[in-house]
């Protein structure tokens, strides 16, 4: 072995190399043949033996040379060191192979020519490596550290060899295919930054092997370590860039797939290599439409520096690309036009050569992005809407050309279920209002929305309007307005987002023309009656009349929407009034109608000769019952608050007759069924509301009273409790306001159906019943002539001193109420009823106050008016029964 190491050891060039390189050789000389040891702790001893005295050869100090070192270790490490160490590669033992490729390391760096041992040396580490199918079988190397090792000992040949790695540039894209793919994620790590390094080391040979290093690339793409990611993309990026640009459509989906990355990281490292592409890229004209869109749609990152990194890339891009196009771009960079007046943000408005960029390439990005804005998945939907509004910006009024496909786009897009796409797309579609007259937008998309309307066509349709300048869009704002106003426009759903895109759209008309709104109050105002007026409107109220109120601002009222009000409810109810015949619950014209008497307020006073026939119309017994059940319903507050309303202008009693006999009359009359009882009961609750409302006089209540009096003490057998309530308090007040003066054969039958009403289920009803007799009572009182109606009150008297012992106190005590009013009447025949039937009561208490009240008011028990007891009265001493309840009429 000595002789060997002898002849191996040729002489250096210089005296000192010389003796140096000797003095290493005869030091390797005592520790090589270690190497051939047959025990792996032999070899392992002789392998750390090398490292101490390599080690302790490396120059030292000041006075050092470097370069004298490295040239006299060349000649020892070429010959001697570098074919046994490549050997240890393959020891059986893992410690052995990890000092080998340690050794190796060191070696390359101390050696003056690393580029000489690259023919053996790559070839060592292709075995160790690389396996014949990588994605299935283990590589030959079985220790993950030591294939860590020996990528990094490749990536350290690589940069200190560089171009003259080129004659071994297969066995290194070999190695690199395999590490790639390696499971050991430090591995796939360390392989992306050494194929980036051999890529910019080897540019002029790189790109006939680049294509093979594409394929695990993209396989490790999507690694579950965020930082083998962004390796992997920085190295795709330095791939592509030194070798053949066929592969860009092979990585770009890869690289639009990692802008969807959670990781900050991954999407800054995609910014950075696609914009360094557009750049620096050979071929780059021929895929700025596959690229630039990558670059955009990082403008709208969640994080602000990926999104500044960005926009730096894009605004040096553009400036680029104008550079390099000077020539066509002469007339435009020398007569550079103003920003649009309305610009969103003329501060910030893209460079020339960034639009132009955007606008040369539309065509062919658009039917992609409008492929992705309705994808399955919502974060491919996102983006793409963002991605849009960033092209709109860019493309200004070029985006004419394509604003079919455009608004076909948006008005799929507008119907997302995310929030994101929808507000990217009214952006999108405030940018078209913005660039694009309204003249041409219009035209577009009005035949889209007609054919099939829908809440994301008027969306789209506010959006539009909201973009356009004020000047562009005024003379278009009445046919807007009388399209709205259609009813297969304005009544087309009854959703209530659809009723919130029609806010939207009148809110943005008055927002954007103010006064120019006037001229079309009238058709903004029908179509706001139609939003409040839809079964899915619920909640919407607050916003309508918010919105009506900016209307009424608008056309200089200071009344807010009751000027609106004033102004269009008669011409509201003839437009109405054609087609009342055919009306049911669910007519949208019914429902504008319910709407507009519940709102009207003092309007409603002057459009009495449109209302008043409608309402007659309408409630007619043969008409739909539900549609008169809720048209009763929203009448009842309105004539309870008659003055204010109805009567706002004093014309009601021109149309009370027609209100009292065409529309309530009818109603209370009886026919089958709980849906005709509810009538009855809405009917009822209605005539409380008129004769309660004091705005009938004292002779139009009597008129009132002589025509609903009977009907409405029929309704006092109804099976509601609330409909025999209201009718005993509809009686009170009939009686209180004019009874004396009723006609006496109507008047006398009043007090039998209040009588009967003291058996109620009600306690409530009762009661009512029982105020209302003592009414009647003391219309009795008020009446000269009481002796004909002496037999009746007997009957009175006794049927009331039942109740006097009821088990509720509360009717005890108001039946009470009722005998000390009409004691006055006949005391002495009460005082000889109440006596007979004290001792049949279970407390005699109220018998006792009820004549203690007859005695203190002085009455004689033996004469009540200073007379001899008529023939009747001799009858109710004698026991005998007054007039049968058939006979009530009958006069003795």
């Amino acid at each position: 072995m000595a002789a060997l190491v002898a002849t191996e050891a040729a002489a250096p060039a210089g005296p000192a190399e010389a003796a140096e390189a000797a003095e290493l050789s005869r030091a390797l000389s005592r520790l090589l043949p270690g190497l051939e040891a047959e025990s792996k702790l032999g070899r392992r001893r002789a392998l750390e033996a090398l490292q101490s005295a390599l080690e302790a050869a490396a120059p030292e100090g000041a006075a050092a040379d470097p370069a004298a070192a490295a040239a006299a270790f060349q000649g020892p490490w070429a010959r001697l060191l570098l074919p046994r160490l490549l050997r240890c590669l393959a020891d059986p033992a893992e410690g052995c192979r990890a000092l080998a490729a340690h050794l190796l390391g060191l070696g390359l760096r101390r050696a003056a020519r690393p580029c000489d041992a690259l023919p053996r040396l790559l070839p060592a580490l292709c075995a160790r490596l690389a396996g014949p199918e990588p994605a299935r079988r283990p590589p030959p190397e079985a220790c993950e550290e030591l294939r860590l090792a020996l990528v990094q000992l490749l990536r350290l040949a690589v940069d200190l060899g560089g171009a003259a790695l080129a004659p071994h540039l297969d066995d290194a894209v070999r190695v690199l295919r395999c590490t790639l793919l390696d499971p050991f994620a430090a591995v796939r790590r360390e392989s992306c930054e050494c194929a980036a390094d051999l890529a910019r080391a080897t540019p002029d040979h790189f790109h006939m092997q680049s294509e093979s290093l594409v394929s695990p690339l993209m396989q490790t793409i999507s690694h579950q370590h965020w930082k083998v990611r962004v390796a992997v993309i920085e190295a795709a990026g330095a791939v592509i860039q030194f070798g053949s640009g066929k592969s860009v459509d092979d990585v770009l989906p890869h690289f639009a797939q990692r802008l969807f990355d959670d990781v900050p990281q991954v999407r800054q490292a995609v910014t950075c290599v696609v914009g360094g592409w557009l750049l620096r890229l050979r071929d780059r004209y021929s895929f700025f439409h596959k690229l630039v869109p990558l670059l955009l749609s990082s403008l709208d990152d969640e994080m602000p520096g990926i999104a500044r990194s960005a926009a730096g890339l894009w605004e040096e891009v553009g400036l680029q690309w104008q550079r390099e196009n000077e020539d066509d771009l002469k007339d435009k960079l020398d007569f550079a036009s103003a920003p649009p007046a309305h610009h969103p943000c003329p501060e910030n408005r893209p460079g020339l050569g960034c639009r132009e960029l955007v606008f040369r390439n539309l065509s062919k990005v658009l039917p992609a992005i409008c492929h992705d804005i309705t994808d399955w998945v919502a974060a491919t939907r996102v983006k793409a809407a963002q991605l849009l509004a960033v092209l709109l910006l860019h493309a200004e009024d070029h985006v004419t050309q394509h604003l079919d496909v455009l608004l076909r786009a948006l008005l799929q897009a507008c119907a997302d279920s995310e929030a994101a796409v929808v507000s990217s797309c009214t952006r999108c579609a405030e940018l078209i209002g913005t660039f694009v007259s309204p003249h041409v937008s219009l035209r577009l998309l009005w035949p889209l929305l007609k054919k099939s309307p829908s809440a994301a066509g008027l969306r789209v349709l506010a959006s539009v309007i909201r973009g356009c300048p004020r000047e562009a869009l005024q003379p278009h704002v009445k046919a807007v307005a009388a399209e709205l106003a259609q009813a297969h426009i304005c009544q087309g759903s009854e959703s209530r987002e659809y009723g919130e895109c029609l806010l939207l759209c009148v809110g943005a008309l008055v927002a954007v023309c103010g006064e120019g709104c006037r001229e079309c109050s009238l058709q903004l105002t029908v179509v706001l009656m139609t939003v409040l007026a839809s079964a899915g409107a619920t909640g919407l109220g607050d916003k309508v009349e918010e919105t009506m109120d900016t209307l009424a601002a608008a056309g200089g009222g200071g009344g807010g929407r009751q000027d609106l009000y004033r102004e269009h409810l008669g011409p509201l109810l003839e437009g109405l009034a054609g087609s009342h015949h055919d009306w049911t619950v669910h007519s949208a014209e019914f429902l504008q109608l319910s709407v507009l008497v519940a709102h009207a307020g003092p309007a409603l006073g002057a459009a009495l000769p449109d209302l008043v026939p409608i309402l007659s119309g309408c409630l007619q017994p043969a008409r739909d019952p539900h549609m008169r059940l809720r048209l009763f319903s929203m009448l009842a507050p309105v004539l309870l608050r008659a003055k204010e309303t109805l009567d706002a202008h004093g014309q009601f009693h021109s149309y009370l007759d027609t209100m009292v006999k065409d529309i309530l009359v009818p109603n209370l009359q009886w026919h089958a069924g709980r849906t005709a009882a509810a009538i009855r009961t809405a009917a009822v609750s209605c005539v409380w509301a008129l004769v309660s409302s004091e705005v009938l006089s004292a002779t139009q209540m009597r008129d009132v009273q002589a025509t609903l009096l009977p009907p409405v003490l029929t309704t006092l057998e109804e099976d509601s409790q609330v409909t025999r309530l209201t009718s005993c308090r509809i009686v009170n007040l009939f009686l209180k306001t004019s009874g004396a003066e009723a006609d006496p054969d109507k008047f006398i039958k009043i007090y039998p159906e209040l009588l009967k009403r003291l058996d109620d289920v009600s306690n409530d009803v009762r009661l009512a019943a029982a105020s209302a007799l003592v009414t009647w009572l003391e219309c009795i009182r008020k009446d000269d002539g009481m002796s004909h109606l002496q037999s009746d009150i007997q009957h009175l008297y006794r049927e009331l001193l039942v109740y006097l012992d009821d088990a509720d106190p509360a009717v005890q005590r108001a039946v009470l109420g009722v005998l000390k009013a009409g004691s006055a009447l006949f005391p002495d025949l009460l005082v000889a009823e109440t006596e007979a039937v004290v001792p049949k009561h279970r407390s005699p208490a109220y018998c006792e106050q009820l004549l203690q009240h007859i005695r203190a008011a002085g009455r004689s028990v033996t004469g009540a008016l200073g007379a001899e007891p008529s023939e009747p009265q001799l009858e109710v001493a004698a026991g005998t029964r007054p007039l049968s309840p058939p006979d009530w009429d009958v006069r003795p």
